[in-house]
């Protein structure tokens, strides 16, 4: 993402499909919708609610809905939402029910689908390596370039080009100038979500940003540790996965991530202290951005998000709320998907690896 966010996933996600899925930005696609298909009927307008009509309307915090709105309406590419935009600058907290009912429909994606979550991690990093902090934070490599299509090539000695490198070749090569050097654990979580802080040895906290990716598939490991009999059925948590890589540091953890090809790079940037900022390039409101499939949404839409029924042990029943699209991610793919964007730190970290819903998924549409 721009950092695209952390790019955040459950972070379970992080592991797949059975937690989150983000890996960091794929390469840009239009944020539009798709053509419609020439053949066939065509499918009957949806049908549009009211919003005191939404499962869970009346128990939403009306006023969060309003203030994430004020936020992160500005970055809509819908010219209809800019007038309810304007009117939203005026509405006391008190009067934000009224004001929402009064001016937006819901009108809901047919069929369901999944609910992630996502958050931005602060791991503790290391200027040298040791045996447990041994993993290099690498930079964009100079030999990285994307073609047309975002297709990712290695660029070679004689000018010719290549698909680029999967994550095994690239953690067998050496690395001149790391950025930085991580437990190979937190290193692999962050490149699931996508960025993240950095916390040194002195205190000093630096922001670890998206750069690019080796353009190789995003594959979830939580299935695969599922069916090798490493993790329960129902515990594919991100907070599972995670202490079982660190218990089993070394050849048994790395072959289980090396099922993942695909392979994030970072930049370093100073801890602002502020949120971070989602495809959309607008700051991630915690608990009310996701990150979703640009090629059914675009940025800025309002959505309602209707997630219950969880897989994993420890989740919250449901997650119902009004949330803005204002991220992507390698692994949200499809009409009826979204990643929550749960907040920073190992407690919206615990919180976003349980969280594997089934969703229903509204779009806001103004009267």
């Amino acid at each position: 993402m721009p950092l695209r966010l952390l790019a955040a996933a459950a972070f379970a996600l992080i592991l797949t499909a059975c937690t989150t899925a983000r890996d960091g930005p794929p390469p840009r696609e239009p944020s539009v919708r798709p053509p419609a298909m020439d053949a066939g009927p065509r499918p009957e307008p949806a049908k549009r609610l009211a919003m005191a009509d939404l499962p869970g309307w009346a128990v939403e915090d009306h006023a969060a809905a309003l203030s994430a709105i004020r936020q992160t309406c500005g970055s809509s590419r819908d010219p209809a939402v800019a007038p309810a935009c304007v009117r939203a600058r005026d509405v006391r907290p008190e009067n934000a029910r009224t004001f929402l009912e009064q001016t937006f429909l819901a009108e809901r994606y047919a069929g369901e689908g999944v609910l992630t979550a996502y958050f931005a991690p602060v791991y503790p990093g290391r200027r040298q390596p040791d045996d447990v902090f041994s993993a290099p934070v690498r930079a964009r490599p100079d030999d990285l370039t994307v073609a047309d299509g975002g297709i990712v090539l290695q660029v070679l000695p004689d000018g010719s080009a290549q698909p680029y490198p999967d994550r095994t070749a690239i953690e067998a090569r050496s690395t001149a100038r790391p950025l930085a050097w991580m437990r190979p654990e937190e290193l692999f979580f962050l490149q699931v979500q996508g960025s993240g802080v950095l916390v040194f040895e002195d205190g000093r906290r630096t922001k670890v940003l998206y750069a690019a990716h080796n353009g190789r598939p995003f594959v979830g490991i939580a299935n695969p540790m599922r069916d090798r009999g490493l993790l329960p059925r129902d515990n594919t948590s991100g907070d599972a996965i995670r202490n079982w890589l660190a218990a089993n540091r070394g050849p048994a953890a790395d072959e289980i991530m090396r099922l993942n090809p695909r392979y994030a790079f970072f930049s370093l940037a100073p801890d602002d202290g502020k949120p971070p900022v989602g495809a959309a390039n607008v700051p991630l409101p915690t608990g009310r951005a996701v990150a979703v499939d640009p090629a059914f949404h675009i940025m800025g839409e309002l959505l309602w998000i209707d997630g219950e029924a969880p897989l994993l042990i420890g989740a919250f029943p449901t997650y119902r709320r009004l949330v803005t699209a204002l991220d992507t991610g390698g692994a949200i793919k499809g009409e009826v998907r979204a990643d929550l964007y749960l907040g920073e730190g190992p407690q919206a970290g615990a919180e976003a690896g349980r969280v594997r819903h089934t969703l229903r998924l509204y779009r806001l549409v103004p009267r």
